[in-house]
């Protein structure tokens, strides 16, 4: 027996409910959306729990505007009868709605996730995971090497392949453009140097170590170091910033369709520029350490300019001033090729332009400080042997 027509009536939409036995007719007419979502699903879970039902029949003919929210609320309508054992159809669909339909995929709302919602948080967990990616980077940086060895014997074979003007043009802009810099910070350390030496030796009358003391200290250490961070922040940055941004851009893919080889095309001229500039940069910051320290020893320490120039030339070596500028041209092959390599692991946005970029900085500094703590041993023992 048939039940009188009962409706829900709203200012865009409009409900009607008919009972035909046990079985429920719901005429859907108006606009469906988003605005107005939680009022017509109440309005239908509301009616098909109202009493026992044996079946739900949904018509969709007089809907004017369905969006996907709609019509995903729809769904789970169906799918919540479905799984109380009361048959439910949707019926009468336009294309409009078909085709709001078809982007649901109905098995995405049961399917279980992919990943696991909880992840081990425990120290022991994050080592092993901090290790496994430390490993994979360390194969992946080698691997680089290796094909970055590759194209340099590829290019000292052939010769006319170097692209010369990227080499000068690099060589310009991460020597020139970074020399004001680099001596400014050396002129400022060979000032707090001798500074902070002065206040100590002062008190045993040794003033006049204080020009041996920066000498020693800029060349050995601090000019070539110093230096090779500061063209880390400058040089690699912008190395892997610029390739990763060619990834980004397929203009690497480009290269490889014109039978090209990104790595001697773009990390080749990169390489040769900072091997030459890094060294000619660490003699010019150790010069501008050595002349800080000349201004607090002639301000400060009543020295002459003679008295501190044969002080700081009688502790300098030449086998000091030699590993000096061989520890900067290691430093600059690996800032520049730490700096191509995280360019080509690039692969998507520029989120991950920025994140290799600042991995490419991170990991030269570390790269930087563990190379001179092997030369600083491997030289003692070279001095040593021979000496004897």
């Amino acid at each position: 027996m048939n039940q009188p027509l009962k409706k829900e009536l709203q200012a865009d939409y409009q409900i009607s409910f008919r009972w035909e036995d046990l079985n429920l007719f719901i005429d859907l007419a108006g606009e469906f959306g988003l605005k107005n979502l939680n009022a017509f699903t109440e309005d239908i879970k509301r009616e098909i729990s109202r009493q026992k039902t044996q079946s739900v029949t949904i018509d969709l003919s007089e809907i004017r505007y369905l969006d996907s929210a709609a019509a995903l609320a729809l769904v789970q309508i169906e799918k919540g009868s479905v799984s109380r054992n009361i048959p439910c159809r949707l019926i009468n669909l336009n294309d409009e709605a078909k085709g709001i339909f078809s982007v649901i995929h109905e098995d995405a709302l049961t399917q279980e996730p992919l990943h696991s919602e909880k992840s081990g948080d425990d120290v022991i967990s994050q080592m092993g995971q901090a290790s496994i990616h430390l490993a994979r980077d360390f194969v992946n940086f080698v691997t680089f090497i290796g094909k970055l060895l590759v194209a340099m014997a590829y290019t000292l074979r052939h010769p006319q392949t170097l692209r010369g003007k990227d080499v000068l043009f690099y060589i310009r802009r991460a020597g020139v453009d970074g020399l004001p810099i680099v001596a400014l910070i050396g002129l400022l350390m060979g000032l707090i140097m001798a500074f902070m030496s002065f206040l100590q030796f002062r008190q045993f009358g040794a003033n006049i170590y204080v020009p041996a003391l920066v000498s020693f200290a800029m060349v050995k250490e601090l000019g070539p170091i110093m230096t090779a961070i500061l063209v880390a922040g400058r040089s690699g940055s912008a190395f892997a910033a610029e390739i990763g941004t060619m990834v980004v851009n397929e203009e690497v893919d480009a290269l490889q369709t014109m039978s090209f080889d990104p790595v001697r095309f773009l990390a080749i001229p990169k390489v040769l520029a900072t091997i030459i500039v890094v060294p000619i940069l660490t003699v010019y910051a150790d010069l501008a350490g050595i002349l800080g320290g000349m201004i607090i020893g002639i301000t400060s320490l009543d020295l002459t300019v003679k008295t501190y120039l044969t002080q700081s030339m009688k502790t300098i070596q030449v086998f000091d001033v030699v590993t000096s500028l061989v520890k900067a041209a290691v430093f600059a092959g690996l800032i520049s090729a730490i700096g191509c390599q995280r360019g080509f692991q690039v692969r998507s946005g520029a989120q991950d332009v920025g994140k290799y970029t600042t991995s490419a900085v991170v990991a030269a500094i570390f790269l930087i400080v563990l190379t001179d703590s092997i030369f600083a041993v491997m030289l003692y023992y070279v001095k040593r042997y021979s000496i004897i």
